[in-house]
């Protein structure tokens, strides 16, 4: 689960993580507010940030909610300084319009929540991020003195300035490993002492969050050579909400995939890809099978949908509605290995779903395992337009046929 910068703040600050000082807001009546409450903090220079789950935000272009070819404004961050009249007029800008960065596509994301800063004077901008590296069963960490800069950019152009450190979940960060950062993004001084604490404190951050992902670009040596979190992007481990109650709370549903979130509530687990077969499917792996066998027919996989190891003509039926909400979509593949459920219950429950619903367009069965040669029979006498199928081979040259045929 994604979630904001202040959001992601106010976690790394529980483990002593320096991050920048600020006050989320969600109207623009609370501005005024947010400015006094940081002055009292002896705050007197301020930025004001949009909060959407894309990078880029503050080199791209906010236009108007209700007329997307009108630009609002150049920019979804801006050092405002000390003029917080400025900061007013341009906070108001922001929100409730649509903010376009290279990671959201053309459509945007509306900006429902403003992060009002202290600004912060600094000479330098690094890079610092923390994932698990699976080839390796080992947490990697990432630093370049390259911050402020995708660091996939920096990967393919000059990957020489990418320092990476493996770290042993048994061991921990050790010291060596902390200094060998320290080093290779060319510390010394104060600032080497405080990257030192800065990373220790980052690093038990990722682990006690149970985070898949921990990035902080641009961090930051400030003009008296304190290490700082200018910002910083988290992504916590789904799996790991039984362990952190108030998780959920943070999930802001304006910021995720409506048809996913429908899904969800269906305990579907649905991923919207641009293409035009959609795939009903139980189990990531054939999943990721039937969108390979989907490109060999001559389509592209317009999803991922996966009804679970229990599929019902409840989440069958559920399925097909969520399928059919992309407008994209020109024939349906199926595929439903037989293992802990019976083929012919799913294929009872494809036949109710195509009773209840309308699907205009073709749909391929493909079921193999447990009772598979009923579930075919089921199919084959249901007088549905519903097709058939018992091999890969099969299923992918009658997907290619009914592609063809619209």
């Amino acid at each position: 689960m994604k979630i904001h910068e202040y959001q992601a703040k106010a976690l790394l600050k529980n483990f002593g993580v320096p991050v920048q000082d600020g006050i989320a807001i969600t109207a623009i009546e609370e501005y005024d507010n947010a400015i006094s409450s940081l002055s009292s903090r002896g705050i007197n220079q301020f930025v004001v940030k949009s909060q959407i789950h894309a990078g880029g935000r503050g080199k791209w272009k906010v236009y108007n909610k209700n007329n997307r070819d009108e630009l609002i404004v150049e920019g979804g961050v801006k050092f405002i300084g000390s003029d917080v009249n400025k900061g007013r007029e341009y906070a108001s800008k922001l929100i409730g319009n649509i903010l376009v960065t290279h990671q959201t596509g053309s459509e945007g994301k509306e900006v429902q929540t403003l992060f009002i800063t202290e600004g912060i004077d600094y000479k330098k901008e690094l890079y610092l991020g923390i994932l698990l590296d699976r080839t390796v069963s080992k947490n990697v960490i990432m630093a370049s003195t390259e911050g402020g800069v995708e660091i996939e950019k920096v990967a393919e152009e000059t990957p020489e300035k990418i320092i990476k450190v493996w770290v042993d979940p048994a061991t921990g960060l050790l010291s060596y490993q902390a200094r060998e950062l320290a080093f290779g993004l060319g510390l010394e001084g104060n600032a080497f002492k405080d990257f030192i604490k800065f990373i220790s404190a980052l690093y038990k951050a990722y682990e006690e969050l149970d985070a898949s992902l921990l990035e902080v670009n641009p961090m930051v040596i400030t003009n008296d050579d304190r290490i700082l979190a200018l910002d910083a992007k988290v992504t916590l481990d789904d799996n790991s909400f039984y362990r952190h109650k108030e998780y959920p709370e943070m999930k802001d549903e304006n910021e995720e995939d409506k048809l996913e979130l429908e899904a969800a509530k269906h305990n579907l687990n649905y991923i919207k890809l641009d293409g035009n077969v959609g795939c009903m499917v139980n189990g990531a792996g054939l999943a990721m099978g039937t969108m390979d066998l989907i490109k060999l027919a001559g389509g592209s996989p317009a999803n991922f949908l996966d009804v679970g190891g229990t599929a019902t003509p409840d989440t069958v039926e559920n399925g097909f509605k969520i399928i059919l909400s992309d407008k994209n979509v020109k024939a349906i593949l199926i595929n439903i290995f037989g293992g802990i459920v019976r083929c012919d219950r799913v294929a009872a429950g494809v036949v109710q779903a195509a009773k209840h619903i309308n699907i205009p367009v073709p749909v391929v069965v493909r079921l193999q395992g447990t009772n598979a040669e009923e579930a075919k029979k089921i199919l084959d006498e249901s007088g549905l337009n519903l097709i058939s199928a018992t091999t890969l081979e099969d299923a992918a040259a009658k997907v290619s046929a009914s592609l063809n045929s619209n």
